[in-house]
């Protein structure tokens, strides 16, 4: 039997899982050997999560999975992560975050899914002081990139990636909003550009740039965009 404090029984009634993030011996040495979620995920959670992995390696993110990872807040119902930073030594750790559907009904709101994350802001400053990061800039995006059907996004991400490494500055339409929604979006930004990929444009490799002040729209190799084409 595990001597545990009454707090300690009592987050366990809530939440089991708390068990995983007690970092007393007798308890650690128990829960060594039980059961990890992602060896019980649902078809649609395995899917979900096969889907974040995919991301984080096409924009060649580096990431550890770490089935026995349990963060403070109990509403999270997927993926959680937490950020870290090599150059900052024993002091890595930036912050995390997860995923949570409910949370917003449960206070009244819409029944929406949302991602929540939180970032040390010192460790933050450091590790951007660290990649020589200028955070005094306040442009406004040189590019909003509208991705139509699930295709579209994947090449997005990459497609993205590149150019920020590039050094322009990239937004995009999230989720799955409408073309007139997400060029609304688009205005709301202040890009410069807007660009809409779909199936037509990925098997082309050509696309529709539009000037967002003058409406003005051209036709561009998607492979030959880069920081220069914004000027």
């Amino acid at each position: 039997k595990l001597d545990l404090d009454e707090a300690t029984r009592a987050r366990v009634e809530l939440n089991p899982l708390r068990l995983f993030d007690d970092k007393r011996e007798a308890v650690v040495k128990m829960m060594a050997g039980a059961p990890l979620l992602i060896d019980y995920l649902t078809p649609q959670s395995a899917a979900h999560f096969e889907k974040v992995k995919k991301y984080l390696d096409k924009l060649s993110i580096r990431y550890a999975i770490n089935p026995r990872m349990v963060r403070g807040l109990d509403y999270y119902t997927g993926t959680a992560f937490e950020f870290v930073h090599e150059l900052l030594g024993a002091q890595s750790g930036l912050g995390g975050g997860g995923r949570y559907d409910g949370l917003m009904e449960s206070l009244g709101g819409q029944n929406l899914s949302g991602i929540g994350f939180g970032l040390g802001i010192d460790r933050t400053l450091l590790a951007c002081e660290a990649e020589g990061i200028d955070l005094t800039s306040q442009s406004r995006p040189d590019l909003y990139v509208i991705p139509l059907g699930e295709e579209a996004k994947d090449f997005s991400i990459k497609f993205i990636d590149d150019l920020r490494k590039n050094g322009a500055i990239v937004d995009c339409a999230y989720g799955d909003r409408a073309l007139k929604g997400a060029m609304k979006g688009a205005d709301k930004s202040g890009a410069k550009f807007a660009i809409v990929i779909g199936d037509s444009e990925i098997s082309s490799g050509i696309g529709e740039l539009k000037n967002m002040e003058t409406g003005v729209t051209s036709s561009v190799t998607l492979s030959a965009i880069n920081a220069k084409s914004f000027n």
